[in-house]
């Protein structure tokens, strides 16, 4: 059965409000929610960022039956899978058999403020990869050390571990990282590009019975214009292409990068408006590609009539 998420956008709203929000998703029908992990937004204009791990905290207290997954955290040269190990253990100790930990390779934006060298991306899938290792290896247990390529342990032991251990989820947008998610992860996350090849390689290559989940950012608003509009000024990122969402360093680029772009340039990859068909058109077009778990992004802040809308124009539609 497929299952409709909530996407919990940490470069737009504040803590409270995520948390707030967090509580509105569960209780408008969202079976899971995903929350993004950024050191800064993608533009100024978003205006957020706070420290996931915490958010975490709080949302475990105001819900009860909402899986929550990181969408995604990169374990890999801003903070240490040591740290990423033990932060997983205490929101699965906090969200007993809710959370999933879904990993990713990064953005430029977020892990070259303490690095000089930003890697090309099969270096950085090889980080990734032995950053999993690094963290199922704590997740055993006992006094740990380990020496690989690019980390070091030396007795390390996380004392508050769950009764169930979370699972890990890899984020792909290529066919090197979804081979690398269907070796060493327990399902697979695509943030809405190259999803249905990426998912190909990864149902090929030994990820045919794990979970799978996609990305889709809408936008409703009152009219059609006025939800163009929002993703444009909000989520210009839709609009780019290739690999500068993964290289650009900081909040000003990815503004002089929206400039080149239009409202429909945008609008191109975002549903927007009150069309509960168009929305349900987009959800269906990423079940066909085999897709399991569909999470939702509403852009801007009329999170509250978004939730409205989908509670009573389009869950049901999936529900039956």
């Amino acid at each position: 059965m497929v299952e409709i998420g909530y996407k919990l956008a940490c470069e737009e709203h504040g803590p409270q409000d995520l948390v707030c929000n967090a509580r509105m998703a569960e209780e408008s029908g969202f079976t899971f929610a995903m929350i993004s992990d950024h050191y800064h937004p993608w533009t100024n204009r978003q205006g957020e960022s706070p420290f996931v791990w915490g958010v975490l905290g709080g949302i475990s207290q105001v819900t009860a039956d909402l899986q929550l997954i990181t969408g995604v955290t990169c374990p890999t040269m801003r903070i240490h899978p040591g740290i990423i190990a033990q932060a997983a253990a205490t929101a699965g100790t906090m969200m007993p058999g809710r959370f999933i930990l879904g990993l990713g390779s990064g953005e430029n934006l977020n892990e070259h403020i303490f690095n000089s060298y930003w890697p090309p991306a099969r270096v950085r899938i090889e980080m990734l990869e032995e950053a999993v290792e690094v963290i199922r290896t704590l997740w055993k247990g006992g006094m740990q050390s380990y020496y690989g390529t690019f980390y070091t342990l030396e007795n390390a032991q996380i004392f508050t571990l769950p009764e169930q251990l979370p699972p890990i989820y890899i984020a792909s947008e290529g066919p090197i990282s979804a081979s690398m998610a269907a070796r060493v992860g327990d399902g697979f996350i695509n943030p809405g590009t190259n999803a249905e090849e990426t998912l190909i390689v990864f149902r090929d290559s030994g990820g045919a019975d794990k979970p799978a989940y996609i990305e889709v950012s809408v936008c409703w608003a009152e009219t059609e214009e006025e939800g163009q509009t929002t993703a444009y000024e909000q989520w210009p990122i839709p609009a780019n292409t290739g690999e500068l969402n993964r290289l650009l360093p900081t909040p000003a680029h990815y503004e002089q990068l929206a400039k080149m772009a239009t409202p429909e340039d945008v609008a191109k990859h975002v549903v927007c408006g009150p069309d509960a068909e168009a929305h349900i058109k987009k959800i269906e077009e990423k079940i066909r590609m085999g897709f399991d778990h569909v999470c939702i992004h509403q852009i801007g802040h009329q999170q509250r009539e978004f939730m409205e809308f989908y509670r009573n124009e389009v869950l049901p539609h999936f529900q039956e």
